[in-house]
């Protein structure tokens, strides 16, 4: 998330094209301080949230039609709103096996758990809510938002019922380990010791995507990469992390994304979701699949471009993703949005597309 200082240089820019006046402004836009969550304060509890959801019947706006976009198939989507202060910033999250239970983290130190509710495969609406603090070492609320910029969430072990999760920080950049219990983010139990040339990342631009890799020759292993932290080489930097050494990964720019997210396939590859903002030309949303033999250091990592989409397509500050299989079968992924606490000129997305892998037997409708 940029500064606020952001948002004004943004409208001066484009406050003579009008047409572009909401794409200027999409990303990085921060809520005067007065609307922005304060940790610390008497929300600081675990407590049901009222969402309401509006359906999104397609993808690209105007073509209610069109489901399929390359190997993505559109499945459904929703704009979240909530009367709850907390509620918004969402940059992480995990997805349940069974597609309903869900955990996300949020930039302003909160988690929101909650499960998803379908209409046949399109998600329609969010059920049994709740949101509490994210939480220290000390087993307080984090206050300040150095500390409390949680960027990503990964599922380590188990399960959301029985499990630990890994929640990734930036400004204070530190990977640490939170049980999971009934959906709840617990006290955490201590940290992922990350590589010293990780404290070169600049404050607001660390570790934005991180998965546990599933298959493969690096199963176990935690990915973690940096929203935009560059090699000598102008490549994106992560890291193979928990098995060994740290590795070093280089990622190859495209066009100027950062790295938002990244979602662990049975197989070993990795999604990598991916954001760029222009005043010219608002916020735009990349994902590629990376194979599991490509994920490996001593190469440049390229992977596959599955969809690329402009501000004609309903997005926004796309920073989390997920994947699971749904009961046919299919590779399902979850994107949510991040709108930066920016009521008005942002939305909070919940996104599904149908992945269709090769040799998978498609039961699209």
């Amino acid at each position: 998330m940029k500064p606020a200082s952001f948002a004004r240089n943004a409208f001066r820019a484009v406050c003579t094209s009008g047409a572009i006046l909401f794409a200027a402004l999409v990303i990085g836009s921060a809520a005067p301080a007065s609307a922005q969550p304060k940790s610390g304060s008497a929300s600081d509890a675990i407590s049901a949230v009222e969402v309401s959801a509006r359906r999104l019947e397609s993808y690209q706006r105007g073509l209610a039609g069109t489901k399929t976009f390359g190997r993505l198939e559109f499945r459904g989507g929703m704009v979240l709103t909530s009367p709850d202060v907390r509620f918004g910033g969402f940059s992480g999250l995990i997805v349940a096996p069974d597609g309903r239970g869900i955990l996300a983290v949020t930039d302003q130190g909160h988690w929101l758990s909650a499960e998803i509710a379908y209409n046949g495969r399109a998600p329609s609406s969010i059920e049994k809510a709740r949101m509490g603090p994210i939480l220290a070492l000390n087993g307080r609320p984090l206050v300040r938002k150095r500390d409390a910029d949680a960027e990503e969430i990964a599922l380590f072990s188990g399960t959301l019922k029985n499990g630990v999760a890994l929640v990734a920080f930036e400004r204070n950049h530190r990977l640490v380990r939170h049980p999971v219990v009934d959906g709840v983010l617990g006290r955490p139990t201590g940290v992922v010791a990350l590589p010293p040339d990780a404290r070169r990342m600049k404050s607001n631009s660390g570790l934005e995507a991180v998965t546990v890799i599933r298959g493969g020759p690096h199963r176990g292993a935690i990915l973690t990469l940096a929203e935009d932290f560059r090699d000598a080489n102008d490549h994106h930097s992560g890291w193979l992390l928990g098995k060994g050494a740290p590795q070093r990964l280089a990622i190859k720019d495209i066009g100027g994304f950062a790295l938002t997210g990244a979602a662990a396939l049975d197989d070993g590859s990795v999604l990598l979701l991916e954001r760029r903002f222009r005043y010219t030309e608002g916020v735009r949303m990349r994902m590629r699949l990376i194979a599991a033999d490509e994920l490996n250091p001593g190469r440049v990592i390229e992977g596959e471009t599955l969809i690329q989409s402009d501000m004609s397509y309903e997005i926004d500050n796309m920073e989390a993703v997920a994947v699971h299989k749904a009961a046919s079968g299919e590779t399902v992924i979850t994107l949510m949005s991040d709108d930066n606490f920016n009521k008005f000129l942002q939305r909070n997305l919940l996104l599904q597309f149908t992945l269709h892998l090769p040799g998978a037997k498609s039961t699209s409708r």
